[in-house]
């Protein structure tokens, strides 16, 4: 076959393929404009509005009690009694364990004794104060004192008369002196007693102290959260014997981001909600702030003090709480049924005409029934809030 016959050969064929194909395509065609278009969506729409909100503060923590103590027994001895059991209301001074007193009983009592004698020996009544010329064996000193010195106030005038001899004036002079060192040295008696009487008192108040000892109380109002002996048990100083909380009120523990730190002050309301309470609202007042942040958290620590009058809140707690900023701020803001969130991804449909158009947006607050959108909507536009999840990208809607 030559070139020439072959070149005709295939021009002949595509015409042919050609004459094939250009009634199909035509079918085709005809197919797509009988097609019906899609049906309108039904769709109710509403306008982003601009209005004012409070900005709010999240954060999470925990309830903490107010107070909390580990009581110890601070004398060694064997528990007799133990009239508390964990969840027990306590007053202040209510006994929570009793220790056997017989040792301690009898260190009293001679202390007692020993201080007692010391007093008796001083001329001491009860409640009396010390005074050294008050001590008998001080005032017979004085007495001899006394007596020597008249007598020999009369042997001098009578010296002076040449009445008496030098010796016997001498004689009475010397008794004179030693009755006066007498005295002094009564009087140093007399207070060094006082001194042995001071250090005896202090022994009867250590024994005292022991003895109230042996009967361990609550420190304020609260409840027993463990009691960690039992009868028969034998403690040493410094073993602790219960745990007592103060429930009422409470505190709730929170941790503030660096960025939020100069929004929160003292005495700022706090609201906050638990797990076992759900949807039902918590308020307090922020009592304490840390002077500094948490470096490995870079987060301030705050403490807000909440009212618990019927223990219906519980130490360990966990909580997700709000604190209200001082500024309120303009926010664009839509019916919570107008947004769609897939995957951490929010959209909403703007009614545009006939048809929606779908918008990425950024969320950022819910206040009530509408949220804020932070960025991808402006103030005015219409937003679908009906049939949402049937809408795509340019769908028709009415």
């Amino acid at each position: 076959m030559t070139r020439q016959s072959l070149q005709q050969s295939v021009m002949t064929l595509i015409a042919a393929g050609a004459a094939l194909v250009a009634p199909a395509c035509s079918s085709g065609d005809a197919k797509t404009k009988d097609r019906p278009a899609p049906a309108a969506i039904a769709v109710a729409a509403a306008a982003a509005t601009e209005q004012p909100i409070s900005r709010f503060i999240r954060a999470t923590g925990s309830l903490m009690a107010e107070e909390q103590a580990d009581v110890a027994a601070e004398t060694a001895g064997r528990v007799v009694a133990a009239p508390v059991e964990r969840g027990t209301a306590v007053v202040e001074n209510a006994i929570l364990v009793r220790l056997s007193s017989t040792e301690t009983d009898a260190q009293l009592r001679e202390a007692e004794a020993n201080a007692a004698q010391i007093e008796a020996r001083l001329g001491l009544a009860d409640g009396a104060a010390f005074d050294v010329n008050a001590v008998p064996e001080v005032q017979n000193a004085r007495a001899s004192y006394d007596l020597a010195q008249s007598e020999f106030n009369r042997i001098k005038s009578l010296l002076d008369q040449r009445v008496v001899s030098q010796s016997e004036y001498d004689q009475r002079r010397t008794q004179m002196e030693a009755t006066r060192q007498q005295y002094e040295s009564a009087k140093n008696g007399a207070a060094q007693q006082f001194q042995s009487l001071q250090a005896a008192r202090a022994r009867v108040a250590l024994a005292r102290k022991a003895f109230a000892d042996t009967t361990v109380r609550s420190p304020f109002n609260g409840a027993v959260a463990e009691r960690l002996v039992s009868v028969g048990d034998y403690v040493t100083r410094g073993t602790k014997v219960a745990v007592v909380v103060r429930a009422n009120p409470l505190r709730v523990r929170l941790t503030i981001p660096e960025q939020f730190i100069s929004a929160v002050a003292v005495a700022q309301p706090v609201n906050f909600e638990v797990d076992a309470y759900p949807g039902r609202q918590f308020v307090g007042k922020i009592q304490y702030v840390s002077p500094a942040l948490q470096a490995d958290q870079r987060a301030l620590t705050v403490e807000a003090t909440v009212p618990n009058p019927k223990g219906e809140l519980k130490p360990g707690l966990f909580a997700t709480a709000r604190i209200e900023q001082p500024n309120r701020a303009t926010a664009v803001l839509v019916p919570a049924a107008a947004v769609q969130t897939t995957a951490g991804t929010s959209r909403v449909f703007v009614v545009a005409s006939d048809h929606a158009e779908e918008r990425i947006v950024t969320t950022g607050q819910v206040v009530g029934d509408l949220v804020e959108i932070s960025t991808g909507l402006t103030a005015g536009e219409r937003v679908a809030t009906k049939n949402v999840g049937q809408l795509t990208d340019g769908a028709r809607v009415q």
